[in-house]
């Protein structure tokens, strides 16, 4: 039996979120011939993983008072469960360890999984003092084998590091929405709507879709974009009066899965103009959920959508508006485009995901 020590430190930084969900259904998936080990520091009601070998060691930071204590008392206990128990592989889900050890140290085969090169090619946005770099640095390097979520994030990482590409696996990521969830008593909005989900960083590019959007409103005044997350910014809100658009923008906030499932396919079309994404799930969701993903042609998205969405540079808002006007002026081609996506997204699954992270474990078992 393979026991895998994984290494909780994103649970420290984010309640739910892309990684926890990966590592969710990584670990949910894994055979009944692996023995999982979670650590972890934060409250117990966030998305843990759920497998019937799996053992959590939990330690609630500032648990007890003094706080100070208790929270210098953190990385030993970690360290002690490392050392009391015998793993075969460590599989961080980041790039560093609740131990706070150099992650070059430690005595276990390391499989790290690569996100994305965000901070590396955005570092003043993300990284101005450069201190996630080093730590993902050090990380990559002291890694045993290496598993990128897109061959687009392979290549970023080889231009970078150097490292043999014969230890770099891709495995793709898969999409936990499908169109059986979406036909529920959710509200949607009343009139035709595209659809943004997800967090509007800059690189995200969402102003671009603001201003091509407010390009096509004259003549289309029953037209909306429906905006899933975060509030808006300040800068966000004035763009949206400077524009025009704020009797054509409906905000829902963070809503379920099942709500967003509905959103995604009673929408004319989601679009996502993200200049630089390590996967993309938000495209693999809409089109498992009956809906035509417009999406930027740059880094890993043409490889996620394969020739089931629509595509367009994200530095043209011509280009975006044009491919919006399409979806409104096509409505045949809309539902072939929707049927492609539907095709395409069922390519891409968490079983397949999990089996081909598990070769990567044994390639590293001696």
């Amino acid at each position: 039996m393979i026991k895998i020590l994984y290494d909780g430190q994103i649970y420290a930084s984010q309640m739910a979120g892309g990684i926890s969900r990966y590592f969710a259904n990584l670990i949910r998936k894994l055979p009944e011939s692996v023995s999982p080990v979670l650590t972890t520091c934060q409250t117990l009601n966030v998305n843990y993983p759920d497998h019937s070998n799996l053992k959590t060691f939990h330690y609630q930071r500032f648990g007890f008072r003094p706080g100070r204590v208790s929270y210098w008392l953190e990385p030993h206990y970690f360290r002690a469960v490392n050392y009391l128990n015998r793993f075969d592989v460590i599989h961080p889900t980041y790039y560093n360890l609740l131990s706070q050890q150099d992650i070059s140290k430690c005595c276990y085969p390391i499989v790290l999984t690569v996100w994305d090169m965000i901070h590396e090619i955005f570092p003043d946005q993300m990284d101005a003092n450069g201190s996630h770099r080093e730590m993902k640095r050090k990380a990559i390097l002291a890694a045993q084998k290496i598993i990128c979520i897109s061959e687009n994030t392979k290549k970023d990482l080889l231009e970078r590091y150097p490292i043999p590409e014969k230890n770099i696996t891709v495995t793709y990521l898969a999409s936990e929405l499908d169109i059986s969830m979406s036909y529920g008593s959710e509200s949607v909005p009343e009139c035709p709507y595209f659809l943004y989900v997800g967090s509007r960083a800059s690189y995200k590019n969402f102003e671009s879709l603001l201003i091509a959007f407010a390009k096509i409103i004259p003549g289309a005044d029953d037209l909306a974009l429906c905006v899933i997350g975060s509030p808006f910014t300040n800068d966000e809100e004035k763009l949206i009066h400077n524009l025009g658009l704020e009797d054509h923008i409906e905000h829902y906030g963070y809503v379920n899965n099942h709500h967003l499932a509905k959103l995604y396919r009673c929408s004319l079309a989601f679009v996502y103009p993200s200049l630089y994404e390590g996967f993309g799930i938000p495209p693999l969701e809409a089109m498992a959920c009956g809906t035509i993903a417009i999406v930027a042609n740059s880094s890993s998205l043409p490889e996620v959508v394969g020739d089931a969405a629509l595509l367009f540079d994200p530095q043209s808002t011509d280009e975006l508006n044009d491919q919006l006007r399409f979806v409104l002026d096509h409505p045949i081609e809309r539902d072939r485009l929707i049927s492609a996506g539907q095709t395409r997204a069922k390519q891409f699954s968490w079983d397949k995901t999990t089996s081909q992270t598990l070769e990567v474990y044994r390639s590293v078992v001696t």
